[in-house]
């Protein structure tokens, strides 16, 4: 049996050499050299090759069951070793990416940084009410010299009626009789004494900052002038004040009373 096995042998290492291990193949010969001890009771040489055929077919099968075994077995025991590691790997990543969130959130700040930010807001309060006392004090001074130019503005405007009055006065007297004093004596006299009264009364508003403008001529302006009406005249420029109906005046530069006049247009 052993003369017809070793050629056996043989061409099983030959078919099933290169997908067999080694531990595979020392097992497949052990199955074999059980197989020719059983079969050592058949004498009949003829029967050697269909002897080998079935130990080949017998032995090839058995290489790659455990060829098979081999494959599936080291397949699982890569998934097995790779759960664990993926597992490691995972937590690895969550390690690293709470670090890195660590990292960026802000630190708490120290006692030093904590105090210069107290001191730089109580710096930037105490900048805001400088700034503001100094804006009130700005707001008071302007207010209390306006109080003092204007306190007069009602007492000024009850008084423009008097001025006018007293002009219209003077205006009555032809001017043939006012310098009279021979004809007509006595309205010479009263003229004088209500043209007295009125300088008297502008020399009392001058000194309280009221001083009445507008003459014949003047350079009509809208805000301090009311113009009533318009009408031409060749000896005047256009544009300018040819009659004064009501005088105004300006209390510390500022109009109380615009006067009312007549422009010169074009003919």
């Amino acid at each position: 049996a052993s003369q017809y096995a070793k050629p056996c042998i043989r061409q099983l290492v030959q078919v099933c050499g290169s997908r067999a291990s080694s531990t595979a193949f020392v097992a497949g010969k052990r199955q074999f050299g059980s197989l020719v001890a059983s079969s050592t009771s058949s004498t009949a040489v003829s029967s050697h090759s269909g002897t080998s055929s079935a130990l080949l077919l017998r032995y090839n099968k058995s290489c790659s069951s455990a060829a098979a075994a081999r494959y599936f077995s080291s397949t699982e025991e890569k998934k097995e070793g790779d759960a664990p590691a993926e597992e490691a790997a995972g937590d690895e990543e969550d390690a690293e990416a709470a670090a890195a969130g660590d990292a960026g959130a802000e630190a708490p700040p120290s006692r030093e940084q904590e105090l210069e930010k107290e001191v730089k807001d109580l710096k930037d309060q105490l900048l805001r009410s400088l700034a503001e006392q100094e804006n009130t004090r700005t707001i008071a001074k302007r207010d209390v010299a306006s109080a003092k130019s204007f306190a007069v503005s009602s007492f000024a405007k009850s008084l423009l009626d008097t001025s006018d009055n007293l002009s219209r006065a003077m205006e009555s007297v032809p001017e043939e009789y006012r310098a009279d004093t021979d004809n007509h004596p006595v309205l010479a006299t009263l003229y004088e004494g209500i043209k007295m009264t009125d300088e008297n009364l502008l020399k009392a508003f001058q000194k309280n900052g009221l001083v009445r403008y507008s003459t014949v001529g003047d350079k009509f302006d809208p805000s301090e002038h009311d113009a009533l009406f318009e009408y031409p005249d060749p000896n005047l420029e256009v544009g300018t004040v040819g009659q004064v109906m009501k005088a105004g005046f300006k209390l510390n530069d500022r109009v109380i009373r615009a006067a009312e006049v007549g422009v010169i247009k074009k003919a």
